[in-house]
């Protein structure tokens, strides 16, 4: 089965297919059945919600200074609205015109940044959402439910086809009221690459940081912490 989905839902594929091969550090990280559950949305009904703009979620983003030495951060590229076919993959057919449009990701308020690290192949990205529990529960809970939900399928982008396989993995239970992850790993005849995504809500922001695993795990934390300041 096919099903075209805009580049949104893997934002990461793009940068990916320039990306060489990641190291082996990865092996051994542990992995689960079932998703994190999702009983931390709470009632939008009756409360109100604070919302963050755009502008205050960029203030709230990483920046060299915070990472340390070394990183640097990617010019911000103009958006591409390019399609990317997945074959081979149900959970995500099942998204249907959310995915073909890319809309489940698709909230008014959010910021991002890219780095690299050490002038190599490392990179880890940073993203920030702001919308009601609800809805940020439900938009990022869909599409990592649909990506694990497969363990192996295909996508083509830009002419380029790519094998996929995710694995689930256990989301750092300590952190925020809701909490997603998984291991990607895009493979072409030239090479393999790994990366790690993350997804925190707290409230009513949804923090996803994506890239190398090493530098997930070293600054989700971090992340977090200046994403959620109150000053």
């Amino acid at each position: 089965m096919r099903v075209r989905v805009a580049t949104t839902i893997l934002g990461i594929t793009a940068v990916l297919l320039a990306v060489p091969a990641c190291s082996t550090d990865t092996v051994g990280i542990p992995s689960v059945t079932t998703p994190s559950a999702r009983p931390g949305a709470q009632a939008d009904t009756g409360q109100q919600v604070a919302l963050l703009s755009s502008a205050a979620l960029e203030t709230r983003l990483l920046n060299e200074s915070d990472l340390g030495r070394g990183y640097l951060r990617k010019p911000e590229r103009p958006s591409q609205h390019d399609e990317v076919t997945v074959i081979g993959c149900p959970a995500l057919s099942e998204l249907g015109g959310d995915a073909a449009t890319g809309g489940t990701l698709s909230f008014p308020r959010k910021a991002k940044a890219d780095f690299t690290y050490g002038g190599s192949s490392s990179e880890v990205s940073e993203e920030l959402y702001s919308d009601s529990p609800t809805k940020l529960s439900d938009g990022i809970g869909r599409i990592f439910d649909a990506m694990t939900g497969c363990p192996a399928y295909q996508v083509v982008a830009g002419g380029t086809p790519i094998d996929m396989a995710s694995q689930k993995l256990i989301p750092p239970h300590e952190l925020g009221d809701e909490q997603w992850s998984q291991l990607l790993t895009f493979s072409t005849r030239e090479r393999s690459t790994v990366v790690k995504q993350t997804a925190i809500r707290d409230g009513s922001l949804l923090l996803i940081v994506s890239g190398s695993p090493a530098l997930v795990d070293r600054h989700l934390d971090k992340a977090l912490a200046k994403a959620t300041t109150t000053s």
